[in-house]
């Protein structure tokens, strides 16, 4: 009888999301045509036309992101509500949708008029008697989950209450390599986050599993949605830990009807860089360290390694010196004026100026000044001089000077000690940047500032200061100049992207208490004008001084009012899994915050080997076998049992080794049946990829139907805060949870 009411609840919702889907094509269909006209427009043969196709095409392609986006899950909610509110079903979906007669079809669930489906407790029904989540397979509804929160109601007898709730039902779903959205299932305490008001900062905090990031994600679209001309011309930014938590969050904003923001990683937040190499974690906490603000500083005021020292020259019986004394006068008052690159309209104009006051003959002094600085502008070798001497420079150019061991330590005297400086060294003896290494680059880029577009105000250079006929052409000594002081291998190319395209109207972070005290410096330089949502937990923080990040980030937040959010429920674990890892948290002192986990499967953590989660419900199998075996046996069990991901973590020493393993085992080879190789996590996995071997640090944010930790001692061992990684580890596991040692 309960299969048949379901059949029949499930049938009567197909047909009203068989009228959205038709409506959407129709949308589709009509935004396809507005591109098109705008096309036509540009025929017109004058500039309007172009105006017009060009404003007309934007909107087009943007109404077609959308829609195109909205296909999956575009309708999953419904309220059914008392008479006094309203006698019509309310349906929820990604998108707002109307019918022909403007009526309402489909609400979005941004729109104040969705609140509702979140908001509405037993306790406090508003107005809602039954609240219903339709489960679809793109346009063909397979389920239908009601909540009755309003029994006393007249119209409660004639509603039928179907499934075992909504929320219990989204967890229970297999996990694959991207994270879900969670807008059928969001509950009230996070309901309250995502709404919050829009200005100034808003911080969610609360242990594992308690659903912070895509609280935190449904705010960036929520923010969209209610003030779209603000925050889609000033740009939303959203920073997370790495490039594979990124990949796995990447579909959850197109998914809710957003595309109009930029998704970078801690590797990929200064314009046009990218890292994703971690170091190891003493020379981390070295480079995050705000001594290296200082050390940056120093470097961006030094004279470019290979430049002139000093410039001599012969004119009208006056022999002019411009010595390593002269010219450190000079660089220190250029410098007395601001950023370096800034500087550079002043160059020519100040060296001539120092030139002038050592012309002392009658001969000189009769011609004036203005045909003293003529004649050196036609001189090739003053031109020359003066673009070696103080050449525009970028960041990544500047950053190598760094590498060089006497350089280093004559920028870091008094701040770095000497085995400091070794470690670094010996860190920037490797090929490319290193994740820690992107905010000292950006450090650079402020220090050295933007190269002015134009020169105002200094006539010597804003013409190119073609010489008269038979002399330089500055530009194209410029030109010359900059491409002998590249870095070997590179041409130099003046940036695209100035400082000032820097700001975002605003600011997402992720994981935010692993952020450095350096890393908070590159963040707040691109928020100091934006509104911010901040989400982390003290407890599972990488970085092992935790007063220097808060100063660091206080400064970063300065003057902007804080609104604070804290979710206390645990929804990825299953009780048993949690109930050991807050059992670790507490035996080793992290002082965490502990949600409450709210859904049991019976099944409990495994531990093999000699280590073992604090915890009386764990289970403990003497190991038998190599550590490969008893990996493999673990990984096996473990697969066959669950439907989604299965992640391998591991201590970083171990990856490759492990990664070798998982790559000879047949059972689990590209071409096995239900099963995939192990991707390296710099790599972009496939979405069939179930099982992946991982860091601790890279599980940061992510989530898997099943963990094997492999040697957790080990993960513990391997920085100051490895207890703390260890911890995050424990906590990544949807159903299954094993250990081995």
């Amino acid at each position: 009888m309960a299969q048949d009411s379901a059949a029949g609840e499930i049938a009567a919702e197909q047909t009203v999301v068989d009228r959205v889907y038709a409506r959407l094509e129709t949308s589709a269909t009509a935004a396809r045509e507005l591109a098109k006209e705008g096309h036509n427009r540009a025929r017109l043969g004058h500039e309007g036309g172009l105006v017009e196709r060009d404003a007309m095409v934007f909107q087009a392609a943007r109404r077609i992101a959308q829609l195109d986006a909205a296909h999956e899950g575009l309708v999953f909610g419904r309220l059914d509500l008392t008479a006094d509110v309203d006698t019509e079903p309310r349906y929820i979906g990604r998108i707002g949708l109307r019918d022909e007669n403007r009526d309402s079809m489909l609400i979005d669930w941004r729109a104040p008029a969705a609140a509702d489906f979140y908001q509405a407790t037993a306790a406090e029904p508003h107005g809602v008697v039954r609240r219903r989540v339709l489960s679809c397979r793109g346009p063909q509804v397979i389920g239908v989950e009601d909540e009755l929160l309003d029994p006393d109601d007249p119209r409660a007898a004639d509603l039928p209450v179907i499934g075992e709730g909504a929320l219990m039902a989204q967890l229970s779903r297999a996990r694959d390599r991207s994270m879900h959205s969670i807008v059928a299932t969001i509950q009230a305490e996070q309901d309250k986050a995502i709404r919050a008001p829009s200005r100034g900062v808003v911080t969610i905090s609360g242990g594992p599993g308690t659903g912070k990031t895509v609280v935190a994600l449904h705010r960036a679209a929520y923010l969209l949605y209610t003030e779209r001309r603000r925050y889609e011309s000033g740009g939303v930014l959203i920073i997370g830990p790495s490039g594979v938590f990124m990949r796995y969050i990447e579909r959850v904003l197109p998914s809710l009807g957003e595309t109009a923001m930029a998704l970078r990683s801690l590797g990929e937040v200064v314009e046009g860089v990218r890292a994703n190499r971690h170091d190891e974690p003493a020379v981390a906490d070295l480079k995050g360290s705000e001594r290296m603000a200082e050390v940056m500083r120093r470097t961006a005021r030094q004279q470019a390694p290979g430049s002139p020292r000093e410039f001599r020259i012969f004119w009208r019986d006056n022999a002019i010196v411009l010595d390593r004394r002269v010219l450190g006068t000079l660089r220190k008052n250029l410098l007395g004026h601001g950023r370096r690159n800034r500087q550079l309209p002043r160059v020519a104009t100040t060296l001539l100026d120092a030139m002038w006051r050592q012309v002392s003959s009658e001969r000189g002094r009769e011609r004036g000044k203005e045909k003293f600085v003529d004649d050196m502008l036609s001189v090739p070798d003053f031109v020359e001089f003066a673009l070696a001497w103080w050449p525009p420079l970028t960041a990544r150019e500047v950053f190598d000077w760094v590498r060089d061991p006497e350089f280093l330590a004559r920028v870091a005297e008094g701040v770095l000690t000497g085995e400091e400086q070794r470690l670094l060294s010996k860190s920037w003896s490797r090929e490319g940047l290193s994740i820690a290494d992107v905010p000292l680059l950006d450090e650079l880029r402020y220090a050295l500032g933007d190269v002015p577009e134009k020169h105002e105000g200094d006539q010597l250079l804003s013409d190119t200061l073609a010489a008269e006929e038979g002399g330089v052409d500055l530009a194209e000594v410029t030109t010359a100049s900059e491409r002998e002081y590249a870095p070997a291998g590179r041409a130099w190319a003046p940036p695209t992207h100035r400082l000032e395209d820097d700001g975002y109207a605003h600011v997402l972070i992720d994981e935010a208490q692993d952020l450095t005290p350096m890393q908070w410096r590159m963040v707040g330089r691109r928020g100091r004008a934006a509104s911010w949502t901040i989400v982390g937990d003290p407890a599972q923080s990488s970085w092992p001084i935790p007063a220097e990040a808060d100063a660091a980030r206080a400064a970063a937040l300065e003057g902007k009012e804080i609104h604070s959010f804290h979710l206390s429920t645990n929804y990825r674990n299953s009780a048993e899994i949690y109930a050991a890892a807050a059992g670790y948290a507490q035996a080793v002192g992290l002082g965490a915050d502990l949600p409450d986990a709210i859904r049991r499967t019976g099944e409990q953590p495994v531990t093999l080997g000699d280590w073992t989660v604090p915890g009386d419900a764990t289970v403990h199998v003497p190991r038998e076998g190599d550590l490969e075996a008893s990996v493999r046996a673990e990984v096996a069990r473990i697969a066959a049992a669950v439907g989604g991901t299965v992640g391998i973590v591991v201590p970083v020493a171990r990856r490759s080794e492990v990664n070798a393993w998982l790559a000879a085992w047949p059972e689990f080879a590209a071409d096995a049946p239900g099963a995939r190789a192990a991707v390296d996590s710099d790599a972009p996995p496939s979405g069939t990829d179930r099982i992946v071997v991982l860091t601790g640090l890279d599980t940061k944010g992510l989530e898997f139907d099943g963990i094997v930790v492999v040697r957790p001692g080990e993960i513990e061992a391997e920085s100051a805060t490895g207890r703390a990684t260890l911890y995050v580890v424990l906590t990544r596991a949807t159903q299954l949870l094993s250990t081995v040692s």
